[in-house]
């Protein structure tokens, strides 16, 4: 899968879908030259035209010509000092106050599979002759600081990853300024760029715009991927759709502090950085040392956003999502909390599960207030163990209870916070993070935990492995609400403030590690505020993820719509809930709350407490009809039929089985009009050469037919907030 030129002195990555090539310019510099469609063999590589900018993009010391300058090359992993004005992707500052980095190429070994990354969350194979891995190593021959860039190709995937290894192999201490995961420049500027800005309640709203020159920086400051935006940037062809043209994707697996950065430069060259913010960010990295940077997964596709789509989802389902869980078929849950928040028993709790398992649900979440002296959102955050005062003989009878009725049990916890009103910051309130005297800021009446120090997670590992030794939890809710404010650890030295934002998520990544290890049979969701850290880092150790704490259905189509261009449905939790919406205060049908959260991984955020026949019998159908295609939901590929984004009336999507014997289509209808146009809905995926029935109806239709010329929504869908599902089934 990688083949090394000597003579041309050019790498070509290579699977059957697609190639990336670079080279190494004049003997020194790492080149970028192409990466799309495969090719069989790369032989354009001097091609790049050999031009004198003028003075202004000076030539490199020794070069024989003015025709070279790094301030234009297309190059792979860009520094700063030595030629190149645009956006760099690493800056080091060394002993003398010297920040000049000269990078030549050293060596290069290519290996099989894909070695892991210290420390930090990444794609991975179970066999080696699924991935081959190149390494090239970079050296300032001045400076002596190095860089080792890692490249994986997957045999059957579409997708090059690529990290950084900084080294120090110089004699003096060197401090980090910027270290980005991975740069790629582009020969051209006639892109569009996707990205997923919003807010609490508002994750993922797409958008799409064309790319201007100059810089263009998304990012996040807030010690979270956060919900306002994605580590992630899309590049596409102004012509591509959902269903044809290229699309380039970049995401990194990382849940803290990032940035993404687009730079068209003066010759309508794009430049595209991602990695680690470098605002707040320094490292002191001494003798000998390396730092690492996160992975950045780099897809492509040829056929349109869905492809792209479809690619992420079998990488993350299969290559990204560690443990038993990946595979198996996600519960049906019902969360208590729009039920009864913070007030709440045994008994009521029993009430609630009773009624749950009446109408099929399988776990029974137990969210905020079971713990410590919680009975409101002041107190006992780092306080795991059970509150007593609801559950006098402790929680293990209630657990025991559920699970007698053929059900799993689950919990919320917050662990990587604490509440002034709690033992542990009694005990420990040097354990936040804090930045010396200055006055601490509260968000959700919290501070954070400094998890970058051992003791600090150790106190945690112990409390929750003691705990979970003691009660048989199958799943546990882990919950992030809010993000950092001043940012210092008390421990450190001055020089490696800056590291604690970075160091707080190697630290995270640690303790998930070792309780998804110990615990391995938990199935953990990811939340943070809803989907405040929805991200392939959490991902890695979180087979799914909590996407909005807006259940509202209509919203939900916009949100889960988005979502999808990266994440699959069995990743999304998505609740039916009480209306009016506890969030939007708007009122849809049971039919579309029903259909949008089974269009991920089904769950009830309904009041238990109390029975409605005509809405129980509803959820039973629901529950029901869901249990008998969950597979399919869970575990087939997902096209996008209409984009709410484009057409704000009206949504659809579809799921199609990967035999291609069965589809489930769904239709949401947002907003309505008097005497609107019919609609004929294409669909996508089907076998051309299959006959295929409808909703067991009478009459067969040709997958071709439905495919390019589509069907009719009949009746049409001509209320607000209802929806339609279609069953397909391919005639042997």
């Amino acid at each position: 899968m990688i083949t090394w030129n000597t003579e041309q002195q050019t790498f070509h990555l290579h699977n059957q879908y697609i190639s990336y090539v670079l080279g190494i310019e004049h003997q020194r510099y790492l080149v970028h030259c192409y990466w799309g469609k495969r090719v069989a063999t790369f032989n354009q590589y001097h091609d790049y035209p050999k031009l004198d900018r003028s003075s202004f993009s000076p030539t490199p010391a020794d070069w024989p010509d003015r025709t070279f300058s790094l301030d234009t090359v297309l190059q792979e992993y860009p520094g700063h000092g030595a030629g190149d004005y645009r956006e760099p992707a690493f800056e080091v500052r060394y002993a003398d106050g010297n920040q000049v980095t000269n990078l030549h190429y050293l060596s290069h070994q290519i290996v099989p599979g894909k070695p892991r990354l210290q420390g930090l969350p990444a794609t991975w194979v179970e066999e080696n002759d699924e991935a081959q891995t190149l390494l090239i190593t970079l050296a300032d021959p001045v400076t002596h600081f190095q860089v080792e860039l890692s490249y994986t190709v997957f045999r059957d995937h579409p997708v090059i990853t690529r990290s950084a290894r900084l080294i120090n192999q110089g004699q003096q201490p060197l401090r980090i300024l910027r270290a980005l995961s991975c740069g790629v420049d582009f020969p051209d500027s006639d892109y569009q760029q996707i990205q997923f800005p919003g807010a609490w309640a508002r994750e993922r709203q797409l958008h799409r715009q064309q790319l201007n020159p100059g810089i263009t920086v998304l990012d996040s400051k807030r010690g979270a991927s956060s919900t306002h935006q994605q580590p992630f940037i899309g590049l596409v062809r102004p012509e591509t759709t959902e269903m044809q043209g290229e699309a380039w994707a970049l995401h990194l697996v990382y849940s803290g502090n990032f940035t993404v950065r687009t730079e068209v430069d003066a010759y309508q060259q794009t430049r595209l950085l991602l990695g680690i913010n470098p605002h707040g960010f320094g490292w002191q990295l001494q003798p000998e040392q390396i730092f690492q940077t996160p992975e950045v997964v780099m897809a492509w596709s040829d056929t349109g956003l869905n492809g792209l789509s479809q690619t992420l989802h079998t990488l993350y389902r299969d290559n990204l999502v560690r443990g038993q869980h990946r595979h198996q078929i996600r519960p049906i849950l019902a969360n208590n909390w729009e039920s009864t928040y913070f007030n709440f028993n045994e008994e009521k709790l029993l009430t609630f599960t009773k009624h749950a398992k009446q109408l099929g649900v399988e776990l029974l979440m137990l969210d905020d207030g079971w713990f410590g002296q919680r009975n409101d959102d002041t107190s006992s955050l780092g306080d795991w163990f059970v509150n007593r005062e609801k559950f006098p003989q402790g929680l293990r009878p209630l657990i025991d209870k559920v699970h007698q009725q053929g059900m799993k049990f689950g919990l919320w916890f917050e662990p990587e916070m604490i509440s002034r009103r709690s033992e542990l910051f009694a005990q420990h309130p040097e354990w936040v993070i804090c930045a010396g005297e200055q006055p601490l800021s509260e968000g959700r009446n919290q501070y954070i935990l400094d998890l970058g120090r051992q003791p600090v997670r150790d106190n945690i590992l112990e409390q929750m492995s003691r705990f979970l030794s003691e009660h048989p939890v199958d799943y546990i809710k882990w919950d992030m609400n809010r993000n950092m404010t001043e940012v210092g650890s008390p421990t450190a030295q001055p020089e490696q403030q800056q590291e604690t934002a970075h160091r707080y998520m190697l630290g995270l990544y640690a303790l998930l590690d070792s309780l998804t290890t110990r615990f391995p049979h938990i199935l953990f969701e990811c939340c943070a505020g809803g989907g405040g850290r929805f991200d392939p880092g959490m991902l890695h150790y979180m087979a799914q993820a909590w996407v909005s704490d807006n259940t509202d259905a209509a919203s939900r189509v916009y949100i889960q719509h988005a979502t999808s261009l990266l994440y699959p449905p069995i990743m999304q939790c998505a609740h039916v809930s009480e209306v009016p919406n506890h969030q939007m205060g708007r009122s849809t049908s049971m039919g579309m709350r029903g259909a949008v959260a089974m269009s991920g991984n089904y769950g009830l955020m309904l009041n238990l407490m109390h029975q409605d026949a005509e809405r129980d019998r509803a959820v039973s159908e629901q529950i029901a009809f869901y249990k008998q295609h969950r597979q399919l939901i869970q575990f087939g590929t997902f096209w996008r039929l209409v984009s709410p984004w484009q057409h704000p009336d009206f949504s659809a999507w579809m799921f199609v089985s990967a035999d291609k014997r069965e589809a489930l289509v769904m239709a949401f209808s947002l907003v309505s009009q008097a005497s609107s146009p019919l609609k004929l809905l294409r669909l996508a995926g089907l076998d051309t050469t299959a006959k295929y029935q409808i909703d067991a109806g009478p009459s067969e239709v040709g997958g071709d037919e439905l495919m390019y010329r589509g069907m009719y929504i009949d009746p049409p869908l001509s209320r607000d907030y209802v929806s339609r599902i279609w069953h397909l089934t391919r005639r042997e």
